[in-house]
């Protein structure tokens, strides 16, 4: 009977590394977005204080050289310098941690600091309580185009002031200098003032929430290309396919292939249904993935149930066919245990050949890096002639592996289209004694 362990993930899940659900997308996406606003808001907090500043001087400039009188002067210096105060501070708290957490405070903070306050103080030195609605609407106008996000503040901001006038206007009752019409079309005009400011303020931050979402989702699309195209190809080679459009080929002169087998899979094909099959070969070459890359090995292709692996390219390194080695008896080894632990009898023939090849990328649509040359010709007849449950080398591997290894000599065999042969099987590592 077939047991399977509760099921691997997908080959999909592997290559791009646990995707995350949509909802935990969404909101990492919308943490990131409100942080990206928080540094905007700090940045543009501290651009409009500036030129409220400036502002602010020329209109205390302005009202100094028109008001004929004194102590008009004086007054006027005095309200002025209140609201310079007001902003400064603004301006300061902005470079600080309460700054830094209450950004909306000081965003509200500076509006009033122009319309509230300069009508109270009016109110309060002149007794006047005309309403200053082309201050207001100048200061409505000013942050929404400084600092277009936050609807919600800016509408706070502008009911604020309007609420600010009414409570003055009840407390003190005044006489007003115009008609009443004049203050309804007046009023007609700060409405739409600031119904445009916060509707374009809104749609402004529509835009934005959007476009860093397209931003985002192309950078997770990216990074998943990124991590499905290391999956298929040596990093080096998937750099070159991204740099340059021209023929991937590579020489080496010496790498050690390996090609295995699982004997007794393709009968057992004909006993069990494909999804099952297609189950357990799965999680046998997720095992033999493991361990290439473990072992620094460069897993080329699987065929079937036969399994292709190189060490020592695309980055040569000299102990190739001791990295080979290992991962040839560690498959044994994980084999055996996915027998045990699965209720199968499965065993593999390995085949190893070391000497020069030629690597490149083929295909036009659904490219594939590959090798050829004798080489790679000869760890597959090592396979195929091979013993079940052994790992047959060739010469060349043994003159590699012998002071290392134990390895036993099998004498000639005749090799289909290579005549005869030495050859040797590959039974452990000399530290370790039998590793079988």
């Amino acid at each position: 009977m077939i047991h399977l362990n509760q099921p691997n993930k997908t080959q999909l899940d592997a290559l791009i590394n646990h995707r995350q659900p949509d909802w935990q997308q969404q909101h990492n996406q919308e943490k990131s977005y409100k942080e990206q606003r928080h540094r905007f808001m700090l940045k543009r907090l501290r651009l409009q204080t500036l030129i409220m500043l400036l502002a602010g001087v020329t209109i205390i400039a302005y009202f100094l050289w028109t008001n004929p009188y004194p102590e008009g002067k004086m007054q006027a210096l005095k309200i002025g310098f209140i609201v310079e105060i007001f902003i400064l501070i603004c301006g300061i708290l902005c470079k600080t941690s309460i700054g830094y957490r209450f950004p909306d405070l000081i965003f509200l903070s500076l509006c009033w600091s122009v319309t509230c306050a300069v009508q109270i103080d009016i109110a309060l030195i002149f007794n006047n309580l005309e309403p200053r609605i082309g201050l207001w609407s100048l200061m409505f106008l000013t942050q929404a185009t400084i600092m277009p996000v936050l609807w919600r503040m800016h509408l706070i901001s502008q009911v604020g002031t309007i609420i600010c006038y009414l409570l003055l206007f009840t407390i003190y009752r005044p006489i007003l200098e115009y008609p009443i019409n004049f203050y309804i079309e007046q009023g007609l005009y700060l409405f739409w003032t600031c119904a445009i400011c916060v509707i374009s303020v809104f749609l402004y931050e529509q835009l934005k929430k959007q476009e860093f979402k397209a931003s985002k989702e192309l950078e997770i699309a990216q990074q998943q290309s990124e991590k499905l195209l290391l999956n298929i190809f040596p990093e080096v080679i998937a750099e070159q396919l991204k740099q340059q459009h021209t023929t991937i080929a590579n020489s080496f002169h010496e790498v050690t292939v390996l090609f295995a087998d699982i004997v007794g899979f393709t009968e057992l094909s004909s006993r069990i249904s494909p999804a099952i099959l297609v189950e357990l070969l799965n999680k046998i070459f997720c095992l033999f993935d493991e361990l290439a890359e473990r072992h620094g090995v460069e897993k080329i292709k699987t065929i079937g149930d036969a399994y292709m692996a190189v060490a020592g390219l695309p980055n040569y390194h000299d102990d190739h066919a001791i990295a080979i080695a290992n991962m040839a008896l560690d498959m044994q080894n994980a084999l055996t245990q996915f027998n045990q632990s699965n209720n199968q009898y499965f065993r593999i023939r390995i085949g190893i050949s070391t000497g020069p090849v030629v690597a490149g990328v083929i295909g036009l649509k659904k490219f594939a890096y590959d090798l050829w040359g004798d080489t790679v010709n000869t760890a597959s007849r090592m396979e195929s002639h091979g013993i079940a449950g052994s790992i047959q080398v060739c010469q060349t591997t043994y003159a590699l592996l012998q002071d290392k290894y134990l390895l036993e000599e099998r004498g000639m065999i005749q090799v289909k289209g290579k005549g005869e042969m030495m050859t040797y099987l590959l039974k452990g590592n000399r530290g370790e004694g039998n590793r079988q």
